[in-house]
């Protein structure tokens, strides 16, 4: 029999000017907007989603998630997810599912942007993209691309990251 209980959590209704969303360092430049959040919605399976657009001829550097699963869902563009070395389409409709420590990467092969939505369980990366990030409003001009934080490696050990195995 299914639990009648109140659910703790909340109902949010998001507009798409709604949330924080912050500039990204290269190698992405771009941006990212943090849509949803355990914080935002109390939910009792934790998760985060957002979207993230990287800019022509960027990338998402490789990277795994050691206590994480991810989702990823093209919304625009044309690029390459690179799983493990082995190479991918990505284009309007595409949809990746990535297990706990499952390398990977994005690279926007395209000439315009290429515009993903995010959804990772339990969340924390939206607390990684803010604290790599600088605070962006909508229709503001991107900045000049700039680097990411020294303590980069730091923030991504105590956010959603894992340690990829040593390139043999």
């Amino acid at each position: 029999m299914p639990d009648a209980s109140p659910s703790p959590a909340r109902l949010v209704i998001r507009q798409p000017e709604d949330g924080p969303s912050f500039w990204q360092p290269v190698p992405a430049n771009g941006f990212v907007h943090c849509i949803l959040d355990s914080a935002t919605t109390g939910a009792e399976t934790p998760f985060a989603m957002g979207t993230q657009t990287v800019d022509p001829g960027c990338h998402v550097r490789e990277h795994l998630h050691d206590a994480n699963e991810e989702v990823i869902f093209v919304l625009a563009g044309e690029g390459e997810a690179r799983i493990e070395g082995s190479p991918h389409a990505m284009r309007p409709g595409s949809c990746f599912f990535f297990p706990r420590n499952r390398s990977h990467s994005f690279h926007n092969t395209g000439s315009g942007p290429l515009t993903y939505m995010w959804f990772i369980m339990p969340g924390g990366l939206e607390t990684f993209f803010a604290r790599i990030g600088r605070p962006r409003a909508e229709g503001q001009p991107a900045p000049a691309p700039f680097p990411r934080p020294e303590n980069v490696l730091q923030i991504e050990a105590e956010t959603v990251f894992g340690s990829l195995p040593p390139k043999g």
